[in-house]
This record gives structure tokens, sequence and C-alpha cells, in this order.
């Protein structure tokens, strides 16, 4: 049983990250970004909530704050998942094959660990996929004191989009079930397109907004 990352402390979350064990890895990194992410968008709603000037946001920051703690839950549950899934993949590979039947048995449950690792971070993408409209949205209206974190949360989001993307494509490149790659690489390519397009926007507006004039 793995250990339960969640209740590491960041210096042993990195300790572990770091070792030599394959996995916690880069999907559960894309996790964790995820989940530092939805915290930032929570902490931007909640900093314009707290402010009677923007009244007229309060709805909307209102129901933001709570997505995004949600999904900060999801993203801590994702992030176990996805290391888990694995080392399932690595005792699948650890089947005996001395028979036909084992060798059947042993392809048989690679394929089932191989597309559980390919779901975990594809879960991972598309909850990413649905962080980055809130996270737009606290980006461009949400209280200006706090542009830069929720421009962070919108990067963040862009960077995991992408590692979740290649711990995807590295599981679908073994898998026989050809119906199930082709519809993993089709979501991949459409979240990936989604989360560039409104990444880059929202870096174009912050940058305009607060780099200094030359």
């Amino acid at each position: 049983m793995p250990k339960d990352l969640n209740r590491l402390t960041v210096t042993e979350f990195l300790e572990e990250l770091a070792s030599a064990q394959p996995a916690p890895g880069g999907g559960t990194v894309a996790a964790l970004a995820g989940a530092l992410a939805a915290a930032l968008t929570t902490m931007v709603a909640r900093l314009t909530l707290g402010k009677k000037k923007f009244q007229d946001r309060h709805a909307l920051m209102a129901t933001i704050e709570q997505r995004a703690e949600k999904r900060l839950a999801t993203f801590q549950v994702l992030l176990q998942q996805d290391t888990q899934a694995y080392q399932a993949v690595v005792e699948s590979f650890r089947r005996p094959k001395n028979t036909d039947e084992e060798k059947a048995q042993r392809a048989a449950a690679v394929e089932k660990a191989l597309q559980e690792a390919a779901r975990i971070p594809l879960e991972t993408l598309a909850r990413l996929d649905e962080l980055m409209d809130d996270a737009a949205h606290v980006l461009r209206s949400g209280n200006p004191n706090a542009a830069s974190d929720a421009g962070a949360a919108v990067q963040l989001i862009r960077a995991a989009a992408f590692v979740a993307a290649y711990n995807v494509w590295i599981n679908l490149k073994s898998l026989r079930d050809e119906t199930f790659r082709k519809d993993a690489e089709k979501k991949v390519r459409a979240a990936l397109e989604r989360i560039e397009t409104r990444a880059a926007r929202g870096h174009d507006d912050l940058r305009s907004a607060l780099e200094p004039s030359s």
C-alpha cells in the first residue's frame, strides 16, 4: 500500500518525489499543481468576496469559491490515485509468464493497468480544463491586488495540463485497445487546445496590466 501523499509534509513529499522510486512522478505532480491552482483560485475569490467595492461580483465569486474548493479536494484524490495506478502497472509486468495461460492473464492485467494509468491523468486533465474557466474569471474579475496570484493559478493549470497529457500519451503507446486510445487522444488534444488558448490570453492581459512600461 503506497503512502498517503496528502498527509506528508512538504519536505517529506519532496523527498519522496526525489527518491529513486518511479512513483510518485509526473502524473502526481500534475494533480498537485492542479490542487495548488485550485487553492489559489479559491483564495482570490475569497479576497474579492471580502471587499465591498466588488459587491457586484460577489455572486460569481461565491460560486467560484465553492467550485474551486471542491476541485481542490478532487485533485488531492487524483494525486494519490496516480501513484497507485503506476504501481499497479509495475505489479502487472511482474506477473508470471511461464505458460500460455499465465501469459494471457499477464497481458490482460497489463492492459487493464495501463488503461487505468492513462485514465487518471486524463481525468486530471479534464478537471484542469474545468478549473481554467474559474481561474480565468478570477484573473479577469477578481480583486486586482491578487492578480498575480490568479495569474499563477492560470499558468499552473497550463503547465499541469501538459504534464498530465505526457502521462496519458506514454501509457497509450503500449495499449492494444485502439478505441480507448483514439478516444483518449481526442480528449487530450481538445483539452490542451482550450487550456493553451485561455492561458495565453490570460498571460497577455496580465502582462499588459502589470509589466512596467519602458
